[in-house]
């Protein structure tokens, strides 16, 4: 098994794919990474050699940025958005969509189960 930036690949994935399984790595990128380094995208990863494997961990972590740095950087950007009270950042705080998407109807993923709001108890007429 294949250990790259602190992730175990998957054996029976081809290595484009497998790729995929590090934080900061798209499809895109894992095609390019393979290109770069001339390796076949379609082997798997179970059939790379020692010297592929060093050669693919040397790239990536040369250069790209990815897992902890990536994740930490985007952290520090919400972060920074939220104390300079930009709009972004209240949204990102309370929770909401960030990029202008409506809420009024959808938006659940963010949000979160719908809390269904009752009418409450009718009143008795007194006579």
């Amino acid at each position: 098994m294949a250990r790259i930036a602190g992730v175990n690949l998957p054996n029976q994935k081809r290595l484009e794919i497998g790729l995929t399984y590090i934080y900061g790595i798209g499809q895109p990128t894992a095609r390019k990474v393979a290109a770069a380094l001339g390796l076949d995208a379609d082997t798997k990863i179970k059939d790379l050699t020692d010297e592929e494997v060093t050669k693919l961990r040397g790239y990536i972590d040369e250069n790209l940025q990815v897992e902890g740095d990536l994740r930490r950087d985007r952290s520090q950007a919400i972060k920074r958005l939220g104390e300079i009270g930009a709009y972004r950042g209240i949204r990102h705080r309370r929770g909401l969509p960030v990029n202008g998407q409506r809420t009024r109807t959808n938006a659940r993923t963010r949000k979160g189960p719908a809390k269904t709001v009752s009418r409450g108890k009718k009143a008795v007429a007194k006579t």
